[in-house]
């Protein structure tokens, strides 16, 4: 739906950009688009629509939040999942580093002797 509004609003400022009728034409839309806006009808729309969304705004702010929780944690899990086999893959050595030269890491020298 909101694609089908989107064309539409696009043909709509197409229309008007590229209309040769020029100012007159655009003025005339203009004032029939204003004409419209200004309706009681149309107002009273505005302002229930305004109301409801001022009124429901607290309810689903708070499912909002309630459902990206829920996303956070569907994200967490399936990364605790995919990381440890990640992790088990075993790291490769730097190329510049010659291969008969040992490296001591911290790892090593953090050990207790024997």
């Amino acid at each position: 739906m909101r694609g089908k509004i989107l064309l539409v609003l696009g043909l709509g400022i197409g229309y008007v950009l590229g209309t040769r009728d020029g100012r007159a034409r655009y003025n005339q839309m203009k004032n029939a688009a204003l004409k419209f806006w200004n309706d009681p009808r149309v107002q009273e729309q505005v302002s229930a629509a305004t109301e409801f969304v001022k009124e429901n705004a607290p309810e689903v702010a708070a499912a909002v939040s309630v459902n990206v929780k829920k996303i956070a944690e569907r994200v967490e899990a399936a990364r605790s999942v995919t990381e440890p086999a990640q992790r088990a893959t075993p790291a490769r050595k730097p190329a510049s580093a010659p291969a008969s030269k040992k490296t001591t890491t911290s790892a090593n020298t953090s050990r207790p002797k024997k």
